[in-house]
């Protein structure tokens, strides 16, 4: 029987590539998007032409309502639900003293209480059927910290807590919980880089190079199989040596 995943934020970058892998390895996969339309939707046909078993569903996951009608729909359409891939977020670099109250809402809204909305709308399907996994993508800056984006590392910081608790809490109903932290990564989150910044980056990255979108959903895809059924509540760092 196919496993079924949901991936949130899977239009454009680390939520794309991994909704291709997974696709690719016969898995049902529910394509969770908000606003980027034609991204999803070219990415739906891309992989319903290839015969492959894919689903969209437009949800703004922030929202407890419309994460309730995508697991539903999921549930519905595929019978059960096996993986959650948390990874829909937003990133901004700003100083701290000007940072807004609507900076900090929005994004501890869609880094973390979209992930709390769900993961327990999924661990109500999980808990039962006695199995699950759920894999939240988090970063290394919610390892370490990073200047200027100080409300960006603490919502990571904050997955990285609810990860490693949440993991003890469903151990016993056989559900894993883990967490990736990506470090520098080639998607548009590098945007509000200029070159003299990236290079500085890459100079801090043992290997020299940034990451890609594949590389870190191949760990998912490792996360999700069988082979990892005895690894929950971890941090598995796809850096390039950044953060050891």
């Amino acid at each position: 029987m196919k496993k079924t995943v949901i991936i949130t934020g899977a239009a454009r970058g680390i939520g794309r590539a991994t909704a291709e892998l997974f696709a690719a390895h016969h898995c049902n996969v529910l394509i969770n998007y908000h606003r980027s339309v034609d991204a999803a939707q070219q990415l739906y046909h891309s992989l319903t032409e290839q015969g492959l078993s894919v689903e969209l569903f437009k949800a703004d996951v922030t929202r407890r309502p419309e994460v309730e009608a995508m697991v539903a729909f999921c549930q519905q359409r595929f019978g059960q639900i096996d993986l959650l891939i948390n990874n829909a977020g937003i990133a901004q670099s700003r100083l701290f003293i000007d940072l807004t109250d609507e900076d900090w809402q929005t994004m501890i809204n869609t880094n973390l209480t979209a992930v709390f909305y769900c993961t327990q709308a999924v661990l109500r399907r999980m808990i039962p059927q006695k199995k699950g996994k759920t894999i939240n993508i988090a970063s290394i800056w919610g390892q370490v910290g990073a200047s200027c984006e100080v409300h960006y590392s603490a919502a990571k910081a904050w997955l990285i807590g609810l990860t490693k608790a949440l993991a003890k809490e469903v151990g016993p109903s056989n559900i894993q919980v883990n967490c990736i932290a990506p470090g520098i990564i080639e998607t548009a989150m590098l945007t509000p880089y200029n070159a003299e910044e990236k290079a500085v980056l890459k100079e801090q990255t043992p290997l020299e190079r940034f990451g890609t979108p594949e590389e870190v959903a191949a760990c998912a895809l490792f996360l999700a199989s069988d082979a990892a059924d005895f690894i929950t509540g971890q941090v598995i760092g796809v850096n390039g040596g950044f953060v050891v």
